[in-house]
């Protein structure tokens, strides 16, 4: 029996198809991998929600598909095939599909850059997932049988759609919300000391252990704020009227993946301790990371925390997540001298750069909420009072 394949609900109105995964007559079972496709938020791969041969193919790289559209028709002879496509759509996830050695996975503007410089991607040996063929192979490639050390080369790379949608939220925030940063710094010194104490007695316990950081310290600090200063937990209604309270504390941390930036939510961050969060963060950064995050870990961010910790620099401005009316950036930790009446003493001081909507917050509250945050960072100990 011919079996029609729709697209499942992923969470978006409209997404951007990317990659076609499979090929007509080709064989392929349930959870396979059919089609790659972009959204606001991320990319993901679309599983086959049953087994059979692929007998039509509705979509090409380019369309745009919703929920419904039917994507591909297959031929069966599963008599529950069926529940096993409601089965498979109710319970969707992301999954890997098997690397096909006879299909050239590539962007379409890494094809269309292979054409400008007439180059066969079959020749080419791709270096990223699925062998897929990046753009820094073609360089590569280039490189080997093309140079000429006399002659100035460019490359022209393309937004991809990820990107685009931030970068048009991120604009749009920019002109809409009138921006102003708080930046301060906070001696870290005992806490960081308490952190390697910590790590280094679970590290013997167990080798699996992944370390706390100092980033789901300050995760939890923030939580403790916005409880004390709930109009930095609000929102403010579409009519610009009314400042909306809200009685739930999730975090959004922003995210760097190789295509753009992520930000997963960690949900009731004040109901979890410090060790439970340091696992959530863990986990959910890795969602991120391999493209697996689905609705839920996306939607109903309070507060965003952007942490370039690992990366460096000192203060900067990060720009507002809207309906949120704040964010806070967190910098790499650093050792300054501080004057202790006497003498000056090397401690490790974290740069912090609050910005909030002026619209909502005041600068007096902004500077009272950035000095409570110092407080419970400067002495792990007010973190469990």
């Amino acid at each position: 029996m011919h079996i029609e394949v729709k697209m499942p609900d992923v969470g978006l109105d409209e997404v951007e198809v990317t990659e076609i995964l499979v090929k007509l007559d080709e064989e392929v079972k349930i959870e396979q991998g059919l089609i790659t496709v972009e959204g606001d938020k991320s990319s993901m791969e679309i599983p086959s929600p049953i087994s059979g041969i692929i007998k039509k193919i509705d979509v090409k790289v380019g369309d745009k598909v919703s929920t419904g559209s039917v994507i591909m028709i297959f031929m069966t002879n599963q008599t529950n095939s069926i529940n096993q496509e409601k089965e498979s759509v109710d319970t969707f996830e992301i999954k890997k599909s098997t690397i096909k050695k006879d299909i050239i996975h590539a962007t379409p503007s890494v094809r269309r850059l292979a054409r400008e410089l007439n180059i066969n991607l079959s020749d080419v040996l791709g270096s990223g997932r699925k062998n897929r063929i990046l753009k820094e192979d073609l360089e590569s490639y280039t490189k080997k049988f093309f140079h000429d050390e006399y002659k100035l080369k460019v490359e022209k790379i393309e937004i991809n759609h990820l990107q685009r949608n931030v970068g048009k939220n991120l604009s749009n925030n920019w002109i809409n919300i009138p921006h102003v940063t708080q930046f301060d710094e906070v001696n870290i010194t005992t806490l960081e000391e308490f952190r390697q104490n910590y790590n280094n007695e679970e590290c013997k316990k167990n080798i699996d252990y992944k370390n706390v950081t100092i980033l789901v310290f300050v995760i939890k600090a923030v939580s403790h704020a916005l409880l004390k200063f709930p109009i930095f937990n609000s929102s403010l209604s579409k009519d610009k009227k009314t400042i909306i309270l809200k009685k739930y504390v999730n975090i959004g941390v922003a995210v760097d993946v190789s295509n753009g930036l992520l930000v997963p939510v960690l949900k009731n961050v004040n109901k979890k301790s410090i060790v439970h969060l340091s696992s959530e963060l863990i986990l959910i950064s890795d969602k991120a990371r391999k493209n697996k995050l689905d609705r839920l870990d996306i939607k109903d961010s309070c507060f965003t925390i952007s942490n370039l910790g690992s990366v460096g620099g000192y203060w900067f401005t990060p720009i507002i997540n809207s309906p949120e009316v704040a964010i806070l950036g967190v910098s790499r930790a650093v050792i300054k001298p501080t004057w202790d009446g006497k003498n000056f003493i090397p401690s490790l001081t974290l740069p912090l750069s609050l910005s909030y909507d002026h619209r909502v917050i005041n600068g007096v509250e902004a500077a009272r909420f950035i000095c409570f945050l110092k407080k419970l960072l400067s002495d792990v100990r007010f973190l469990i009072m």
